[in-house]
């Protein structure tokens, strides 16, 4: 990691609240602290702790740290309870590498037992590390009694979960093409393999396959059925060609052959000699470009292999009409098998590689994985020239097309028959789409868009994986008499094994047999269950649920709120509602955030190599944690789009909102009395910032209560303005006065600070506590985050809703003609200090507006009624004059400035004949003059 930079006040204040909050024990106390309106539980998924956070896991958590915080404030009890996530292939792959793995069987070699260890090691490596950086970033959660995904207690559940939806008729298993990873050599589920497609450079070839005994069906010597396919490697396994029963196909010559193709891929190399349907040709047998498995008389079914065959899957939109059937390496392809009995061919192992009978491409690897094309597609190379040299190559072509690879290892995928048990979804579909409609969505399009079409077209999600580092399938089988028995739980295992049982991983568990009834001996099947069951299973592993806590997991499901990336939107998110309606026919969760991606600053995935963006703990000691939330808070980010980091951004909220809450809070400190907070008084620039800040509430507590973080935080920048840079610079001299007024301005600034920051707390932790404990009284909360949200409704009565935004109304209008006379003045060239005698305004105002229009413009007359917004610019000697008084004013108070001397000075401004004017400041301490030219 790059040095830091030094820190910022920023963040050395952020740090001295940091250690008040563990000092004092504040989150443990904002837990204990009364909730009367109950629980309010939502899910975190865990992340892995064998990486650093990026910006992506800063914005989940963060949203995860702002409605929390909100809910709390609001009379509830929010659990957060940290998670580990510890099993799959991301642990399995770091592991690998370490130790130089290059294939499955490498880890055999080595020992499960072994390599599981060494998972359990490796998993949690910067576990230190988040436990710095969360809480630097202002989230709470308990990372001390944080549950892991790899413990026992989470685990049993696991195994519950399993044995409710086995019991229910839920899980098979079941033989079918499906998608592997050749160098992880497992199954993938559907959404695994959405996850992993990409634009590749491949290789498409169209083959000759010749007719066998063309004279029998009328056909010429010589006729060649010509099949197009994009995986030349699949040609071995070739047992069938398919046609369209309803397609028109041609007999068409090209020089001493024919050939027959659809009659719309027919181009004007061919001559057309006879027209066809799809269904004359089902039945005509042809030669296979490769002869390895046509003369095997043990193939079964072997007689209804090499020919032609109707299927309705069969289209003309690509290649040539007709469609090479390899049933082992397609979804289509294996049903078309299982319907008319197709002989079955797999000439490629799980790892890849073709077989020993394969004799010309032996132990060549499918689909190698490599940045170099050569390499890449060096096997359908292979293959192309193989049909070359025997004459059955047609023609080929480069094409670009979506190919899946690898979610974790970048392997490209092989769609590959094989066994996997599956969970049914398709039997509960429609109570999993009814329970859908129960769930809020932010943004909402997600609802009945990418989420809902996910539901409508979800598959069976095959839960078995070949692998070691996971929760196992606990499902025992007889080896004599083939019964099998699912076990719920170690204590279960425990008396039907006699076994004491203490970890539940694979290399423990495949140890332990259990006694059959028919006298034989049961073993555990030696599948793995797909982390994303563990995943789904958060609710119930996290509580060890059912053995732990039933009735009040139970009173608290489902889920109020959970928040992650878009991408989840098929995965966890997903997988937590399916099981969630297995088991109690219920949603998991009641409201969902999804956040969109962050990207590099010029839009490309952010990347260490090419290091594209800033550390984020720099970004942090930079400008502090409360600006980067504030941030991504009010970005598009949490409206599931995706967002260009910009640093600049950061600083810019830096300085407009943190820097100049500061500013504000520096102001009333230097003022400060012990005047109490109050909203009693009067004065309109004291109303109106009571009724902005009734306004920042009422928009900042609807924001919340809908889950719209942006339409939340945004306001809050706004008003931060206002009280700056209006409220505040026009209430300078009553601040300075030793009258009522003073008393006003004080106590109202006091009540606007100490509000904001309790409705700050959320998203601006930090800056939120720091204002709050400059603005406290002796019976205040200890922090703000103790506090309860401030309410809407008493607010907004004790003004009057109506006058309160009328008030807010005219204020933005009187500051709107501010700015269309200083505009006139810049036009004119006449500074703000030189007064002028009258601006004359369209508009009807209160006269205490009037007065504040005024002195911002400088003018001694407001005249209203006007037709446009108009100053009268005429100098006169007297106006002229009082504009140098002026100017000595400014001069003096940049003296005062420079002495470091605000009050209990004397000012003596000289006039001069010959127009030099001097200025002398008596401090008590030191003199000097101020001369300016007058001319």
């Amino acid at each position: 990691m790059a040095d830091m930079p030094e820190k910022s006040e920023a963040a050395k204040r952020e740090e001295a609240t940091l250690t008040f909050w563990e000092q004092e024990r504040i989150f443990e106390k904002s837990l204990a602290k009364k909730s009367p309106k109950g629980e309010y539980v939502f899910y975190d998924g865990p992340p892995f702790a064998t990486g650093t956070p990026h910006y992506g896991h800063i914005v989940t958590s963060v949203t995860k740290d702002v409605v929390p915080r909100y809910w709390t404030m609001r009379g509830y009890h929010v659990p957060r309870v940290w998670g580990w996530d510890c099993h799959g292939l991301p642990i399995e792959n770091i592991v690998e590498k370490e130790l130089g793995f290059k294939h499955k069987k490498d880890i055999k070699a080595y020992g499960v037992a072994n390599f599981n260890e060494r998972c359990r090691e490796q998993v949690l490596t910067y576990v230190d590390y988040w436990k710095t950086f969360i809480p630097r970033i202002g989230r709470w959660a308990d990372m001390e009694h944080a549950y892991l995904t790899m413990d026992k207690p989470f685990m049993e559940s696991v195994w519950w979960v399993f044995k409710q939806i086995y019991d229910k008729g839920l899980v098979y298993e079941d033989y079918r093409s499906m998608h592997i990873c050749p160098r992880c050599e497992t199954t993938l589920s559907q959404q695994e393999v959405a996850e992993g497609y990409r634009d590749v450079k491949d290789i498409a070839v169209t083959v000759k396959f010749k007719v066998k005994n063309p004279e029998k069906h009328g056909l010429p010597e010589n006729t060649y059925f010509l099949a197009w396919t994009t995986t030349p490697w699949t040609l071995p396994g070739n047992v069938a060609l398919a046609v369209g029963e309803k397609i028109k196909y041609v007999i068409a010559r090209k020089g001493e052959e024919h050939f027959i193709l659809g009659r719309d891929k027919v181009s004007d190399e061919f001559t057309i000699e006879k027209e066809v349907s799809g269904a004359a040709l089902v039945g005509i047998e042809y030669e296979p470009p490769f002869d390895y498995y046509i003369n095997d008389t043990a193939l079964k079914n072997r007689e209804n292999g090499w020919k032609v065959y109707a299927a309705d899957f069969v289209t003309t939109d690509t290649g040539t009409g007709i469609a090479h059937e390899a049933p082992a390496f397609g979804a289509d392809d294996w049903e078309l098998l299982k319907k008319v009995n197709l002989p079955f061919v797999q000439h490629v192992n799980m790892d890849g590689t073709f077989k020993p009978e394969v004799k010309d491409f032996a132990g060549l690897e499918a689909k190698p994985r490599s940045d170099d094309d050569a390499v890449r597609l060096g096997t359908d190379i292979a293959v192309l020239k193989y049909l070359q040299d025997h004459g059955t190559l047609f023609s080929k072509e480069n094409i670009t097309h979506s190919y899946p690879h690898c979610w974790r290892c970048d392997t490209p995928l092989l769609n590959y028959a094989t066994s996997s048990w599956f969970v049914s979804i398709t039997k509960i579909k429609d109570d999993v789409l009814k329970n859908a409609k129960n769930i809020s969505w932010l943004p909402a399009h997600i609802k009945e868009g990418r989420f809902g079409k996910w539901l409508e077209g979800a598959r069976d999600w095959s839960i078995s994986r070949q692998r070691f580092w996971a929760s196992v399938i606990p499902l025992w089988v007889c080896e004599k008499c083939k019964t099998k028995r699912v076990f719920g739980s170690a204590t279960e295992l425990e008396e039907a094994s006699g076994r004491k049982i203490t970890d539940l991983h694979k290399h423990i568990v495949d140890e332990i047999t259990v006694p059959c009834a028919c006298g034989g001996t049961m073993h555990r099947i030696p599948d793995v269950l797909d982390t994303w069951f563990d995943s789904g299973s958060m609710p119930y592993g996290e509580k060890h649920y059912p053995f732990e806590g039933k009735e009040r997991f139970e009173a608290a499901f489902p889920a109020k709120f959970i928040a992650e990336g878009i991408d989840q939107t098929r995965a966890w998110f997903y997988y937590l509602h399916v099981l969630g309606g297995a088991l109690f026919s219920k949603n998991a969760f009641q409201n969902v955030i999804v956040n969109g991606i962050v990207l590099a600053e010029d839009g490309k995935k952010m990347s260490k190599r090419l290091q594209n963006y800033p550390d984020p703990l720099e970004i942090v000691e930079k400008y502090g944690a409360d600006a980067l939330r504030l941030y991504l808070l009010s970005s598009p980010v949490v409206q599931a789009e995706n967002l260009a980091f910009s640093e600049s951004g950061v600083d810019e909220v830096a300085k407009k909102n943190i820097g100049r809450l500061n500013n504000v809070l520096a102001f009333y400190k230097l003022y400060e009395d012990g005047t109490e907070r109050s909203e009693a008084s009067t004065n309109i620039l004291d109303r109106w910032i009571l009724a902005r800040l009734a306004e920042l509430i009422k928009e900042t507590t609807e924001g919340y209560e809908k889950y719209e973080l942006d339409r939340a935080t945004r306001p809050t920048a706004l008003f931060i303005d206002d009280l700056s840079t209006w409220y505040v610079r026009r209430s300078r001299d009553r601040f300075r006065a030793e009258d009522v007024s003073r008393e006003g301005a004080l106590a109202t600034l006091r009540q606007a600070l100490y509000t904001l920051a309790l409705v700050l707390a959320p998203a601006a932790p930090f800056i939120a506590e720091e204002i709050f404990q400059g603005v406290r009284s002796a019976n205040d909360p200890q922090s703000v985050h103790l506090a309860d949200w401030p309410e809407i409704k008493k607010r907004w009565r004790l003004f009057g809703g109506n006058k309160d935004e009328l008030l807010i109304t005219e204020m933005a209008r009187a500051r709107a003609l501010v700015s269309d006379a200083l505009q006139l003045r810049q036009r004119e060239g006449i500074k703000v200090r030189q007064p002028l005698a009258k601006l004359m305004v369209p508009d009807m105002i209160s006269e205490e507006l009037m007065r504040i229009l005024a002195e911002e413009v400088n003018v001694k007359q407001v005249v209203m009624g006007h037709s446009t917004v108009e100053l009268d610019t005429t100098l006169t000697p007297e106006l002229i004059r009082e504009g140098d008084e002026r100017e000595m004013a400014r001069a003096v108070a940049e003296a005062r400035k420079l002495e470091g001397f605000l009050t209990h000075d004397t000012v003596r401004v000289e006039i001069h004949p010959e127009g030099k004017h001097s200025a002398v400041l008596s401090t008590g301490m030191s003199r000097f003059d101020v001369i300016r030219d007058a001319s």
